[in-house]
């Protein structure tokens, strides 16, 4: 029988194998990897037996400890709900001035508005509330409708330009477009409209197409945004003279809008949300557009 070369310096044979002059030893397992190996099958094992594990066709075995995740779930969903019950309440019943000089009650207002502003509304707001172009800012305190809650929320209930019977209606006639204003008229009540923002176009060669301008707004405009062009809140008419713009307030944008008309759309949610949601998400949005440095 052939016996393996032992090491001079651990005593431990050799198990014959050797590279490039370095020989293997034949070191066995250290014992706390051996155990390691040992305790971790066993608990594993055992693991099978205590919780949920072996599928059995349509069911499977429950575990001796009762763990079941799904239950887990829905009990910390219950506890989130008590949780939200007491103050939830208080945003269905309390009127909203009293919300409003709660400031406890409006921090919680802010943190849950922003998720719901988030997961509903920043797709065409931006998640700041600022816009873009043909999405209003709702941050600059500038309304169509107006700003308070209730406002709000009607807006939000019924939308703008829907189906639902009590929706608010906004649309621009396409003033050029269907024939209403001649290619000049529509030009100069553009030109006048844009002066109202940006002082410096009145200038020598500017003031004959303005004031036909305002000529054509006094009798075609005026009726929705006002004599000062101010605006109808009643109506929805935004204000022409503020520089704040739903879809651009440059000149040819403006041309544009007479031209070809205007009419946004905002979907209800009335029946995608609850009525504490929508109470919540106007204050949210009515504390955006008042806080606002």
């Amino acid at each position: 029988m052939e016996v393996n070369e032992r090491d001079p310096v651990t005593g431990r044979e050799t198990t014959g194998h050797e590279w490039n002059g370095i020989k293997e030893l034949d070191t066995p397992v250290p014992r706390g990897v051996l155990m390691f190996l040992i305790v971790t099958h066993i608990w594993a094992i055992a693991w099978w037996f205590f919780v949920p594990a072996w599928p059995l066709g349509t069911t499977y075995t429950k575990g001796l400890l009762g763990v079941d995740q799904r239950t887990t779930v829905e009990e910390r969903i219950v506890e989130g709900q008590q949780d939200r019950s007491a103050w939830m309440t208080r945003l269905e019943s309390e009127p909203y001035d009293a919300i409003l000089a709660d400031e406890a009650l409006m921090q919680t207002v802010r943190g849950t508005g922003r998720q719901l502003f988030g997961d509903n509304c920043a797709a065409c707001h931006g998640r700041d509330g600022r816009g873009r172009a043909g999405y209003p800012d709702l941050t600059d305190d500038d309304w169509l409708w107006g700003g308070g809650p209730e406002l709000i929320e009607q807006t939000l209930r019924y939308g703008i330009n829907t189906a639902h019977p009590d929706t608010r209606i906004a649309q621009m006639p396409a003033f050029g477009r269907d024939g209403m204003l001649e290619r000049d008229q529509v030009r100069s009540v553009a030109a006048y409209v844009y002066s109202l923002s940006n002082p410096d176009y009145s200038t020598e060669e500017n003031l004959e197409r303005i004031e036909a301008g305002r000529e054509v707004f006094a009798t075609t405009c005026a009726a929705c945004h006002g004599e000062n062009a101010e605006g109808n809140r009643e109506v929805g008419a935004p204000n022409l003279a503020d520089a704040r713009w739903v879809y651009g307030g440059d000149l040819q944008t403006i041309i544009a809008s007479v031209h070809g008309g205007r009419q946004g759309h905002m979907p209800t949610w009335d029946e995608r949300m609850t009525d504490a949601e929508i109470r919540t998400l106007s204050l949210f949005v009515h504390d955006l557009g008042t806080n606002q440095p």
